[in-house]
């Protein structure tokens, strides 16, 4: 049966025949993604910023205040930089790792994926948002290359393997 008409729907269903092509693998079908440019992530980066910082003051410095700790301390070891420091990686490593994106990219349409076209591993999110970050920060440089390379990565993502889509792609 090669043609089979539906009466109540009115619409005609057609069955392939054997001679057809077959389909291709999944190794040949390569997704396409619309990269995020270097302004959306920044403005997603900024509105993460101010997630991390009230995070700080809403949970941290009550926390401080209520041992009496010390707020303000030009030590890069106080108290208060370290623990300033693990509410801010923590925010972006676990945003990233079980969502894929973290609140600012959620508010910009934005995801990180894998360039491999796997899940991201912990592994992976670690080195991006722990040691990448790290770095670019170190190389200013390595956040501004991605306004220029074609997948529009960071320095953090060339080491990870990984870039940001535009989230109503899959990934």
């Amino acid at each position: 049966m090669d043609i089979q008409e539906n009466q109540e729907n009115n619409w005609k269903l057609e069955e392939p025949d054997d001679s057809s092509q077959p389909l291709p693998s999944k190794a040949d079908v390569r997704p396409s993604f619309r990269y995020a440019g270097f302004w959306m992530r920044f403005w997603a980066y900024l509105l993460d910023l101010v997630v991390v910082g009230s995070l700080n003051r809403l949970l941290v410095k009550p926390v401080f205040r209520l041992l009496d700790i010390p707020l303000v301390d030009f030590n890069f070891f106080a108290p208060i930089s370290i623990v300033t420091a693990i509410v801010y990686y923590l925010y972006f490593v676990l945003m990233t790792k079980f969502f894929g994106q973290t609140l600012g990219k959620m508010v910009f349409g934005l995801k990180v994926i894998n360039l491999k076209n796997t899940r991201l591993t912990w592994g992976t999110v670690l080195f991006r948002e722990w040691i990448g970050r790290f770095i670019s920060s170190a190389i200013i440089v390595g956040y501004l290359i991605s306004a220029f390379l074609p997948k529009k990565q960071g320095l953090h993502d060339l080491f990870a393997d990984t870039t940001v889509v535009h989230s109503e792609y899959p990934g």
